[in-house]
């Protein structure tokens, strides 16, 4: 991995507040951050920490106030949708919900071909030929194609999720708590999928999260974001075994461990982290 296929500098977000006096809400305070081709950068902290805003501003969903997003050497923070579209500029997301972010009354095939079709470059015998390929990459049978989401589970949806993301072949997929709304022994399964599915295309990810066990397990370098700004920013192992930020270690000491012991060890740090205020 070499170079940066990401690059966000210095980015500021603000959304507007009700009432022409008040100021506007600054989700975003500065945030630099990078991603090389092939690389996972988790995106770890609390609800409200600004790192959705992030993910939604690489994606052009989120406004940019200030600072640049640029994506494989080309600015994109300032492209509006249709420029965006025209650009193909090869990101793509997986959306928390695997149910909601479908549609309800389409097969998988017909959610699978949408964007291949709609992209133009392939006819429907080779946009079929590709959900095979695609059910086969996120180990879903071929007999998945001609069923409606609701027929299966929530880590099944999320396998559809993550192939229509990989349906365009992009170069970096924005992973929005891909796995928080699945059971912990289904979060290992479709974690374990994101990382082959890496190996074998060479994807980028930025992953989304508010679980620092989570990151650690997908990760090469991890960032961690408090009240709009990153915090702390290094090796995916580091940051989620010896962080240096006591925010951080606040996440860590919050993140369940399946060993009774270590999670025995780790209730009583939270203990005297409240008796000392470092837990506040």
């Amino acid at each position: 991995m070499s170079g940066s296929l990401l690059t966000v500098d210095n980015l500021v977000v603000e959304f507007p507040t009700r009432g022409w006096r008040k100021k506007p809400f600054r989700a975003l305070h500065g945030v630099s951050l990078d991603i090389r081709p092939g690389e996972t950068v988790g995106l770890v902290g609390e609800s409200g920490s600004g790192k959705t805003t992030l993910g939604r501003a690489v994606l052009g969903l989120a406004p940019v106030t200030s600072g640049t997003i640029t994506f494989d050497g080309q600015e994109i923070s300032g492209l509006s949708s249709k420029q965006r579209r025209a650009a193909d500029l090869g990101i793509q997301v997986v959306f928390q919900d695997p149910y909601t972010s479908l549609n309800p009354a389409m097969t998988i095939e017909e959610i699978l071909t949408e964007p291949i079709i709609a992209q133009g470059s392939a006819s429907k015998v080779d946009a079929k030929k590709r959900v095979y390929d695609l059910l086969d990459h996120v180990r879903l049978p071929i007999d998945a194609a001609g069923r409606l989401p609701r027929e299966f589970s929530g880590g099944q949806r999320q396998r559809v999720a993550i192939a229509r993301a990989l349906a365009l072949s992009p170069r970096l997929i924005v992973c929005d708590e891909p796995v928080s709304a699945l059971d912990l022994s289904t979060q290992a399964r479709v974690l374990d999928l994101f990382v082959e599915i890496q190996e074998r295309t060479g994807v980028a990810y930025l992953f989304v999260s508010h679980d620092l066990s989570v990151v650690r397990h997908i990760s090469h370098r991890v960032a961690v974001m408090y009240h709009g700004e990153i915090i702390e920013n290094g090796d995916g192992g580091t940051v989620t075994s010896d962080p240096t930020h006591p925010y951080t270690r606040k996440l860590l000491m919050a993140a369940p461990v399946p060993d009774p012991i270590r999670q025995r060890e780790r209730r009583e740090q939270r203990r005297k982290m409240m008796l000392t205020g470092e837990w506040a």
